[in-house]
């Protein structure tokens, strides 16, 4: 029988359930609702193994609400997935806000990639803006709140292209149809860049290196795990075989490569290897096949266990030391011996090398381009590998872990951290070591006996070069002093653009549109409304000596006992001082006069 239940509301039940509930009540119900989920998914998998919908109605409108087929059940799958490792690392929290809005950031992306309408997508897509953004608020410094406040603006800018694109379409089509869009009308393309802000398209992607580093340790894994697989996942389903999307996923494949081999923050490191990956899994949507498209939410998939688990060493070395910057670490191999060696696995898994869940999932997507032509675009694939094993699968665990001895001596890290590192782990070893029994049964593109065979012999001779020639290179670096060195310093990106451009533009503003203000408000405030408010108090009383001035005149009064007399009786008709019988003729004229008008 089909589950009836939509997989958010588990999870968002579950959510509300952690910010009532206290103590180890609070740990245990994070950890079960994404089970629950999870087997609910399952369920409802096995019923409809093709495909299945859920539907409501909504002010005449027609929306679907969930619809389960490949590509949405594998991310949901991997969302579940994440949402119980993320939930294990984070049992030590004592944050209530970080575990109940981690929880509701998971039902958002999951959520999300289950949309079948650009309606409901597009209220996930704000949740996962909203829900997120307290894992950087939650550090509760000036840097993170800061921070928190341009990664807010980003994403609900993402947000109203999202919604502005949707209702063109809707307004051209009468379809709300989640499906393939062509970049040919206005539309769609301001959809495809809501989509590419979230996968940190060049010049847009400095949201990603700026909050990633400013939340907490566990923050930062949540973030990696859930807001750029959604939008990978957004492109596959909206935009397969859009050319463009080769050469922009080359250019973030390659230009993160310089920043992450000079920054002193290894989170901040990892956050531009985040972006180098997904230029991949971008050039696999471009080329559009049934294998790069595979490879593409492959290597998604992958990324959330390499990635996660390098994010989650490094959370732990920024708990135990207070510090992740490479200059301030080393030696930590000596105390923390689990932590640097589940680290070195998600080295090694997101370097490529055999029997490690990068290797099954990116050459994919590299071989598809040699197959299409795209020559210029593997070559720049290839070096992009290489430089992979250099900034994460060497520099990460290198520096926080050998290198110099820092001194600092402290104790392992947790064990709920070590628990949910060692999962990642045994995932990138069994995805890596057995693709056709794990990852490749949930691949939506194609039929299962024309899927990619990665244990060639070519193909492990060809990344065993890659892996070697890159360690080469990077011991004669270390060795001849030419490796850029891990000290204190600020690299500047694009963000100086829009944090400088931001600042100018306010300053402009303060000038032009304050000093506009002012002037109006000076006209229209003091003096015009002054004035009318004076007219309004006299007008009646100089009416007045104007219709009687013509009478004094003819009972004789010229200048000076003229003026006297108007000025006297214009001080009586303002004070209202009249004797009563003049009173009453002006009454009795002011009424004739409302009469005959």
């Amino acid at each position: 029988m089909t589950s009836s239940i939509h997989p958010v509301l588990i999870i968002f039940l579950g959510a509300i359930l952690v910010g009532l509930l206290k103590g180890k009540w609070k740990g245990l119900v994070s950890i079960l609702t994404p089970i629950l989920g999870l087997i609910n998914l399952i369920s409802i998998d096995k019923a409809n193994p093709d495909s299945y919908v859920m539907t409501m109605s909504l002010m005449e409108l027609d929306l679907v609400v969930a619809k389960f087929d490949k590509l949405g059940m594998m991310f949901a799958y991997l969302f579940h997935f994440a949402a119980i490792i993320t939930s294990i690392y984070s049992l030590h929290v004592r944050d209530n806000m970080q575990k109940y809005t981690g929880l509701l950031y998971a039902g958002s992306a999951i959520g999300a990639v289950l949309a079948g309408d650009l309606i409901t997508l597009f209220v996930f897509w704000e949740l996962l803006a909203i829900t997120s953004v307290f894992q950087i608020f939650a550090k509760r410094t000036k840097a993170s709140s800061s921070a928190g406040i341009r990664y807010l603006l980003m994403h609900i800018f993402s947000g109203l292209l999202l919604l502005t694109g949707s209702a063109i379409i809707f307004n051209a089509t009468e379809s709300l149809e989640f499906r393939n869009l062509d970049l040919t009308s206005i539309g769609p393309w301001l959809i495809f860049m809501a989509f590419g802000i979230k996968c940190g398209f060049p010049l847009l992607h400095t949201w990603l290196t700026d909050s990633y580093p400013q939340a907490t340790c566990a923050g930062t894994v949540y973030l990696c795990c859930f807001t750029t697989k959604t939008a990978v996942y957004a492109m596959c389903r909206a935009f397969p075989g859009t050319e463009i999307l080769i050469y922009i996923g080359a250019a973030m494949a390659i230009f993160p490569i310089f920043y992450a081999v000079i920054e002193n923050d290894l989170r901040r490191t990892l956050a531009f290897s985040m972006i180098n990956q997904i230029g991949f899994m971008m050039v696999g949507i471009g080329l559009g096949t049934d294998t790069a498209m595979n490879g593409a939410v492959a290597h998604a998939f992958n990324d959330v266990f390499f990635k996660g688990l390098l994010f989650m060493g490094m959370g732990a070395v920024l708990y135990r030391t207070g510090t992740i910057n490479g200059s301030q670490l080393g030696g930590l191999y000596k105390s923390m011996p689990w932590t640097t060696g589940l680290t070195i696995i998600g080295a090694l898994a997101i370097s490529g090398f055999p029997l490690m869940c990068a290797f099954v999932s990116k050459s994919m997507i590299m071989v598809e381009a040699a197959k299409a032509g795209h020559t210029g675009i593997w070559l720049i694939l290839l070096f992009a590998a290489a430089g992979v094993l250099h900034h994460a699968g060497i520099k990460i665990p290198f520096f926080a872990f050998f290198a110099h001895d820092s001194g600092i001596r402290t104790r392992e890290a947790p064990v709920s951290m070590l628990i949910a590192m060692g999962l990642s782990a045994l995932a990138c070893i069994i995805i890596g070591s057995f693709p056709n029994q794990t990852l490749y049964l949930l691949l939506p593109f194609g039929s299962p006996e024309n899927f990619y065979q990665p244990y060639d012999a070519t193909h492990v001779i060809t990344q065993l070069q890659i892996l070697f020639f890159s360690v080469a290179a990077f011991v004669v670096l270390m060795i001849t002093r030419l490796y850029p060195p891990e000290t204190p310093s600020v690299n500047l990106d694009f963000d100086w653009t829009w944090r400088k451009g931001g600042k100018l533009f306010y300053m402009g503003a303060d000038r032009l549109l304050n000093a506009t203000n002012d002037k109006v408000h000076r006209f229209f405030i003091i003096n015009f409304i002054g004035w009318i408010g004076q007219f309004a108090k006299s007008a009646p009383s100089r009416i007045l000596v104007m219709f009687m001035t013509p009478i004094w005149k003819a009972r004789g009064l010229e200048e000076n006992a003229l003026k006297k007399k108007q000025q006297s009786f214009y001080e009586d008709a303002r004070l209202g001082a009249f004797p009563i019988g003049r009173t009453a003729i002006f009454a009795v004229i002011l009424l004739g006069l409302l009469y005959v008008l």
